[in-house]
């Protein structure tokens, strides 16, 4: 299994779980964010990855949450997050994604084990040939404390494996995404940062198929920008990347930190500001609030999101 074996390229929320206030799984809420996905036209969804609080749900809410998602946007590519803290879990995780009807898979290494380089290979090797789905390989240094890229042709021997079709690159370290690009792009699908202009750049002369973007709260910007790009129209892709910058540039930073929250309450709190179905966190995080959310606000209002919406809300 190769890049050409899977159609997953552009713009793609990394869904966020909606919870009530009272910290049960919100279905209803959950079908209605992946319609809304739908209507902005996003080229696929990872469903139960780190912004869908994975961490915070039992395995039967995630095994549900998955369920829901390939019944209501089946249509478009749903990948399902797998991470777990133990091999056999993300085993049967995967397992039951497969049997759900699901479009592929994604994990990181287990949280908090601190793996080394063999035995990361001896997990994806085990994990993803334990269905026939596409694999998608996360580097997500921030959430799990080892970096991929760290280890010298670590990537490649991933890349190498017969179901990885797709690397997620999340190591906030910009350069080391690119060295990514360079070594795997022509064998498998890179998922990275490549909302800007120098994203722009590589995409137009090095490689690299789209971003996985943390509640895509950005689609507005996103999806034009990533059709622009695959028609090549770089003065277009160029004003609608602009856009989606300065309104990222304002809530997140390179390190995938919040400007005014932890990542995932502030993306429920500006979801909340926009009328989207974001619905609560779950403990231990906390809700935003006070001088966090006045900057959530304002951040909406000077990059022009909110403005961006409010057609589409008019007319629905």
């Amino acid at each position: 299994m190769d890049r050409d074996d899977v159609p997953w390229r552009g713009y793609w929320p990394a869904a966020p779980t909606p919870f009530t206030a009272d910290g049960a799984l919100d279905e209803d809420a959950w079908a209605e964010l992946l319609r809304l996905y739908l209507r902005q036209g996003v080229h696929g969804v990872l469903v139960n990855g780190s912004t869908g609080e994975w961490f915070s749900q039992t395995p039967a809410e995630r095994r549900r949450v998955a369920e829901i998602a390939v019944e209501v946007a089946g249509r478009i590519p749903v990948v399902v997050g797998v991470t777990a803290y133990t091999q056999d879990e993300a085993i049967g995780l995967a397992e039951h994604a497969a049997a759900t009807g699901a479009g592929g898979v994604l994990a990181t290494p287990p949280p908090y084990v601190h793996p080394g380089p063999d035995e990361i290979l001896a997990f994806y090797e085990r994990v993803s040939s334990a269905t026939d789905l596409p694999f998608m390989v996360y580097n997500w240094p921030r959430g799990v404390a080892v970096d991929l890229g760290d280890h010298p042709g670590l990537v490649e021997r991933l890349a190498d494996l017969p179901n990885v079709a797709a690397i997620k690159d999340s190591t906030g370290d910009w350069l080391k995404m690119l060295a990514t690009v360079e070594a795997v792009a022509d064998r498998v699908r890179v998922f990275g940062s490549f909302l800007h202009r120098r994203g722009l750049a590589v995409l137009l002369g090095l490689g690299g198929d789209g971003n996985i973007d943390g509640g895509g709260l950005g689609a507005p910007f996103a999806v034009p920008f990533y059709e622009a790009v695959a028609r090549r129209d770089e003065e277009a892709a160029r004003a609608f990347v602009d856009r989606y910058a300065a309104l990222s540039s304002r809530l997140i930073r390179p390190d995938y930190s919040g400007v005014f929250a932890s990542p995932i309450p502030q993306l429920k709190a500006a979801m909340a500001e926009l009328g989207q179905p974001g619905g609560h966190v779950r403990p231990p995080l906390l809700p935003a609030t006070g001088a966090a959310l006045d900057g959530i606000r304002a951040a909406l209002e000077e990059s022009g999101l909110r403005a961006a919406l409010e057609p589409a809300g008019a007319s629905s």
